[in-house]
């Protein structure tokens, strides 16, 4: 059984998690589609840019986002004096933590199942009449539709598990931003805390686990559909 504390980490983490994934879905997906099927000048410098944080230690992103996003850095005071939004030492600064971090990996996924689907078949419904976006949504977001739901489920599995830019930009503050792993590696610096990280490690387990068996449900139901159609 969890304690009431260990309760509000793992609602925390699903709620940073989910609202990281929603933030970043069509930004992943478009920014994707733009590297899998756009040629223009720069290019290297966005694909470098936009794959920069799975390269850089994750303590020098989750600083960068400090500085940046800080009461005093160019958006955190933006954010602050025209909306009111704070995002150091909050959740809101562990979701953009988390998504930042995973933004990669669905960039990646979408951009690799679009370089493998069947232009043929975009060609022919261009052919027909159809305009490119309904080319798009008709076509294209379909057949890669498996590949991008995986890295919508490897997304969130890295939203989940995401520590090094979260406990640098929000920190760990019991209902605000301790998240599970940065609650796991609180308790482990702690006597007699061994319980609760035993505990919190097989929750993360089972969240994980629960997600890529929902991601394989649903590929295979959509793999079903595409066969019939």
């Amino acid at each position: 059984m969890l304690s009431p504390a260990e309760y509000e980490i793992l609602i925390l983490s699903l709620q940073v998690a989910v609202t990281a994934l929603v933030a970043m879905a069509l930004p992943g997906i478009a920014m994707g589609w733009l590297l899998a099927r756009c040629s223009f000048p720069g290019k290297a410098l966005v694909d470098a840019v936009v794959h920069l944080p799975l390269v850089l230690p994750p303590v020098v992103t989750g600083w960068l986002l400090l500085v940046a996003c800080g009461r005093n850095g160019p958006i955190g005071a933006a954010l602050h004096d025209w909306f009111g939004i704070r995002l150091v030492f909050d959740w809101k600064g562990a979701v953009l933590a988390a998504a930042v971090m995973a933004f990669p990996l669905l960039v990646r996924s979408v951009r690799l199942a679009i370089e493998l689907a069947d232009r043929d078949l975009e060609r022919a419904a261009a052919t027909c009449g159809a305009a490119p976006f309904r080319v798009f949504c008709t076509v294209t977001l379909p057949l890669a539709m498996p590949g991008i739901l995986a890295g919508l489920v490897l997304s969130f599995a890295r939203c989940l598990g995401e520590f090094g830019a979260t406990i640098t930009i929000a920190g760990s503050i019991p209902g605000e931003s301790r998240t599970l792993p940065v609650a796991i590696w609180q308790y482990t610096q702690v006597p007699d805390g061994d319980a609760s990280v035993w505990r919190l490690v097989l929750l993360s387990m089972v969240v994980s686990v629960a997600a890529l068996v929902v991601s394989e449900w649903m590929s295979r139901r959509l793999g079903a559909r595409l066969g019939a159609a």
